[in-house]
């Protein structure tokens, strides 16, 4: 039978050249001069540090645009609250969301079985989610259907079978 894997991942690479290029671009740009701006990556937890919130909404589109540039859909951003740092500096960390949690794959499966087409069933398998079909054009039907859903992640379809 005819199934395919919608999963929410993220190339990993792709973000740490995308934080790169950002640092680079804040380091040579004249309005982040003497400002002690910067941005880290810890794995999939990003940290800009800047001096004033006007500087950090500059520091977020040039990393936003960087992701952008690189693949990486912002779908999958999740930023905290700007918290106060010290000598008189702000603070924010955005979080990249990898993985389908249970509420979203509950979300998946109840969106798949009240607009997809007849036939088609779905379940979740850790943090993927299955979807099957007696036919193909079902499958694509689905996909265009997730695709078109606003979930909040981002989403991409695996190992599509025959």
């Amino acid at each position: 039978m005819p199934s395919f894997d919608v999963v929410s991942e993220v190339d990993r690479q792709e973000v740490r050249n995308a934080v790169d290029q950002a640092s680079r671009e804040i380091a040579n740009r004249f309005d982040f001069k003497n400002t002690n701006s910067s941005i880290e990556l810890n794995e999939l937890v990003i940290t800009m540090h800047t001096a004033s919130e006007d500087r950090l909404n500059a520091l977020r589109t040039v990393l936003e645009e960087k992701l952008v540039k690189r693949g990486v859909s912002l779908r999958g951003v999740e930023y905290d609250d700007v918290q106060e740092a010290t000598q008189n500096t702000v603070r924010q960390v955005a979080t990249i969301k990898v993985g389908i949690t249970s509420e979203k794959a509950k979300e998946i499966n109840k969106l798949i079985k009240s607009d997809g087409p007849k036939g088609v069933q779905s379940q979740t398998q850790g943090d993927t989610v299955r979807v099957s079909s007696k036919k193909r054009d079902h499958l694509q039907d689905v996909m265009a259907l997730l695709k078109d859903g606003d979930l909040g992640i981002p989403l991409q379809f695996e190992n599509f079978r025959n």
